[in-house]
């Protein structure tokens, strides 16, 4: 008897062709994951029906480096995710600037999967303007 996955599943992200030449699929906490990704790396109103969808990231690429600018990337990372992904619950957010490049932040989530209250994370390096 096969186990349920109280996950789902969809296509891998990025997409991918699997050993059998089809399309790869992700299921389990490794399919969360691919979501929180395609949640950060999509602008709002980039998906015909889903305007609202994506965390506009894009949008802090020309802006300096500053405390002030890392805050709104946290937020705009918290809310994304918060409003997309009901399988997680965001335990925190870091954004921090790079040590060797003043142009980079590193963003860091730490969450926990609802139905298991498994913990993961995900990070993520973002070029702003320096």
């Amino acid at each position: 008897m096969r186990r349920q996955n109280i996950f789902g599943q969809g296509l891998s992200f990025p997409p991918r062709v699997g050993a059998d030449g089809r399309l790869a699929w992700s299921e389990g906490e490794e399919n969360v994951r691919e979501s929180i990704r395609v949640i950060l790396l999509t602008e709002p109103a980039e998906r015909l029906m889903r305007e609202e969808f994506g965390c506009g990231l894009r949008r802090f690429l020309f802006e300096p480096n500053t405390v002030t600018t890392r805050t709104l990337i946290r937020e705009a990372v918290q809310n994304a995710i918060k409003a997309r992904e009901p399988r997680v619950r965001v335990e925190t957010v870091t954004v921090e600037p790079d040590a060797e490049d003043p142009r980079l932040v590193a963003v860091e989530i730490h969450f926990r999967l609802v139905a298991t209250q498994a913990v993961g994370s995900l990070g993520v390096t973002l070029q702003l303007e320096g």
